[in-house]
């Protein structure tokens, strides 16, 4: 006999399942219309696969399941859809939504089915498409999409499959009923759920010990199989998942967890059947076993229905009086919830009818004042605390209501039964948790505003900078070509040469600096720029694979096509990554580059620069514009037959390109006519040739000298920086110039690396 084991609370009302017990399952004639909704589950609606005015069959898809966490529909019936609308819906807010409603033709005409004699011959993923597609979701009241248990993820290996067979709710025989008639087809369903599973070692079927003829059912059925009938004593809500596992198993799921990340799978033996017949007989869900039981009935009993019945159809076929009814209930009377209207259907998750007389179910009386009697607390099957629940959910604190784990909340309604106040604990429960859901996705709204805003900022912040930066360099490059014109204007009426342009810099001062900052930049050699690349490419390649594998464990639709968008970009980075790498490794003496003194190779191009005549720089320019006009023009001719948005961006490139260098042939044709070229001045060329050899002396003597004399040198280097810093700060403060604060901080910067160039030369 197999363990069984305690759990915390829970409570013993009156059965009362005698009523529905007495008959045998019974059926009921076809309703005129079907009403079938498009979300009889957990998950996203179904989509409609037909129009108004298709003529179906019964077992036809009439809507397709979106992304996993959804299921299919099928037509309950033969006959003409009439409307694609919304209608009311099962549901406590009595709520309306989209409906397919279906006029039947009384002819009942099934679709070809696809039966299959050996499940086993076929590939897992087959079977789990198969019970997908039928349209298979949990039966006992949460409505779980079946396919998404039957498929659980890599890491979680499953090793105990449990059937909940328990049905603890008063009323409820739905399932009492089925293990009783067809216990031969839970078994069957039992051994295809552990086929789909892996075969877990342990397969149970837990089941209260106040249905005696269900378990001499199962018993006999399931000898010579592994599947194991486990039977323990009768208390509300052991039909719990969470309660259930802790029964047969000793486990408890921690909160915020699921089953299956303890190894551990529930159905219920319903949906088990379910199950079975889709895949072994071909059938899709149609019907399901439904109590319908009351004192405002004549006859009470179980029956076979089709979804889409309207319940109104259900309580005239078992003799409803209206005037006797204190109200009607979709489920028990610890969980079910008051419908609002008979108009509505019967659907997946639909066990129990429940039409009392007002004297077997009369109104709650008004709420009283909490008296902290703690009897809900003692009563909690998932060991919460109620009361404080109430007062948060009051209050709408909804952090402390989650920090008190309200949605381990089963809603089972012990604490509401027990309560001598009469307080509606559940109520007040299922409104926060819809409060805080709403509150949620109102935040993910907020961030996603937020966030789009901020760059919008951003980019408009940008493109103002960028135009401002373009506006700065049109204005100096109109004030320099005004006053060329001028100059050459001048010269042309005088009949003098101009004199040489002058470059604004001293072009040696220029050569040196540029000269440091090669040799503090010693890391972009050509060795340490391919390594940087070959960083890159690494980093991308790690990017492109780390995304691939959560693009496999995608637990929704949405993160997958997420992850597919994510991998396109990592790879065109990796594409990018490779292309640099190429592209530098075909560059022409790249090793000898590494060896060049850029000391000397900036002074020669300052030099070269210096030395060079004007209409010599009018020609370099011009080979400089044409070889940019090639590549504007090939970058537009690209983009036109690209249909590409930037054609027109392009284009003006191009234009104004085309007129800088038509510019320059004119400036080049009016020097060569006008102006010879002038080399430098022997004056010039000596002070040049002076600078640069003073300066190749300094660098020789840096190179001479030791790591303290090197030191000495920045340090009085940095004592006459400072001193002039100081006393172009004096001037400023002595002047109140708006300068004063920068001329500060680099005085201050100065201040500060002076002291620690000091600090190194003690240690020295």
């Amino acid at each position: 006999m197999t363990q069984i084991w305690p759990i915390h609370g829970g409570i013993h009302p009156a059965e009362n399942k005698q009523q529905s017990m007495a008959l045998p399952l019974g059926d009921i004639p076809l309703p005129p219309t079907l009403i079938l909704p498009l979300n009889q589950h957990l998950g996203a609606p179904a989509e409609p696969c037909v129009a108004v005015g298709d003529l179906v069959r019964t077992g036809q898809m009439i809507a397709e399941a979106i992304g996993p966490f959804s299921a299919a529909l099928h037509a309950s019936s033969s006959g003409r859809v009439i409307a694609i609308e919304d209608r009311p819906l099962p549901h406590p807010s009595g709520m309306h939504g989209p409906c397919i409603v279906i006029e039947t033709d009384g002819r009942d005409q099934w679709v070809e089915l696809t039966p299959c004699d050996d499940y086993k011959s076929l590939e897992l993923t087959a079977l789990v498409e198969k019970i997908r597609r039928a349209g298979i979701a949990g039966m006992g009241g949460a409505g779980f999409p079946t396919a998404i248990k039957m498929a659980p993820k890599a890491n979680q290996p499953i090793h105990t499959l449990i059937l909940n067979g328990t049905e603890c709710e008063p009323y409820i025989t739905a399932d009492d009923r089925l293990m009783r008639d067809r216990p031969a087809d839970v078994i069957a369903g039992a051994k295809l759920m552990a086929h789909l599973l892996g075969e877990p070692k342990n397969i149970l079927i837990g089941i209260e010990d106040n249905k005696p003829e269900a378990i001499a059912a199962l018993q006999t059925a399931a000898q010579g199989s592994r599947v194991n009938i486990v039977v323990f004593p009768t208390k509300y809500p052991s039909g719990g998942e969470k309660q259930l596992i802790q029964i047969v198993t000793g486990k408890e799921v921690p909160s915020g967890k699921i089953p299956a990340d303890i190894g551990i799978v529930v159905q219920n033996v319903g949906t088990a059947v379910a199950a079975w017949r889709a895949v072994a007989l071909g059938e899709p869900l149609i019907a399901r076993t439904t109590t319908v039981v009351g004192e405002a009935l004549e006859i009470q009993r179980n029956i076979e229905v089709r979804l889409g019945t309207p319940i109104g159809h259900v309580l005239a076929a078992h003799g409803f009086d209206a005037a006797k009814v204190s109200r009607l209930i979709m489920g028990g009377p610890m969980m079910g919830f008051t419908l609002e209207t008979a108009e509505v259907p019967v659907v997946k998750t639909t066990n129990c009818i429940l039409a009392p007389s007002k004297k077997e179910l009369p109104a709650p009386p008004p709420a009283q004042a909490c008296i902290r009697c703690g009897l809900c607390a003692e009563a909690c099957p998932a060991s919460l605390l109620p009361q404080q629940l109430y007062w948060y959910a009051r209050a709408a604190e909804h952090d402390k209501l989650e920090a008190y784990n309200l949605f381990d909340c089963i809603e089972c309604g012990a604490c509401s039964y027990v309560c001598p106040s009469s307080i509606p604990l559940v109520q007040y429960y299922r409104a926060a948790k819809g409060d805080i859901r709403e509150a949620r996705t109102d935040k993910i709204k907020s961030d996603r505003s937020r966030e789009r805003f901020a760059f919008r900022q951003e980019r408009i912040a940008r493109a103002e900078l960028e135009k401002e930066a373009k506006r700065v360099e049109r204005a100096k490059a109109a004030a320099l070509a005004k006053e060329k014109m001028a100059a050459q204007k001048a010269a042309a009426e005088t009949g003098q040469k101009p004199a040489p342009q002058v470059p604004s810099a001293d072009p040696v001062a220029a050569a040196i600096a540029n000269a440091k900052k090669a040799q503090q930049a010693q890391q972009l050699a050509p060795q340490a720029q391919r390594e940087k690349l070959e960083r890159q490419l690494s980093s991308a390649q790690s990017r492109l694979e780390l995304t691939q594998q959560k693009l496999a464990g995608a637990q929704s639709e949405e993160q997958a096509e997420k992850f597919r968008a994510a991998i396109k970009g990592a790879e065109l980075k990796l594409q990018e990554a490779q292309q640099k790498l190429e592209d530098f490794d075909q560059q022409p003496n790249a090793d000898a580059n590494a060896t060049t003194d850029p000391v000397a190779a900036a002074i020669a191009r300052a030099q070269a620069k210096m030395n060079m005549a004007p209409d010599e720089k009018l020609k370099a320019n011009i080979t400089s514009l044409q070889t940019r006009v090639a590549k504007a023009q090939e970058k537009l001719a690209q983009a036109k037959a690209d249909n590409a948005p930037t054609v027109d961006a392009l284009q003006l490139g191009v234009d104004k390109l085309a007129q800088k260098l038509t510019e320059a042939e004119q400036a080049l044709a009016a020097a060569s006519t006008v102006l010879a070229p002038s080399p430098a001045s022997p004056a010039e060329q000596d002070a040049a040739t002076i600078a640069i050899e003073r300066a190749k002396a300094k660098a020789e003597a840096m190179a001479a000298m030791s790591d303290d004399e090197k030191l000495r040198q920045q340090v009085e280097s940095l004592q006459a920086r400072l001193l002039k810093a100081q006393e172009k700060l004096a001037s400023a403060e002595a002047e109140a110039s708006p300068h004063v604060d920068a001329l500060k901080t680099a005085a201050e910067k100065l201040e500060a690396k002076l002291a620690e160039t000091q600090s190194k030369l003690e240690n020295a």
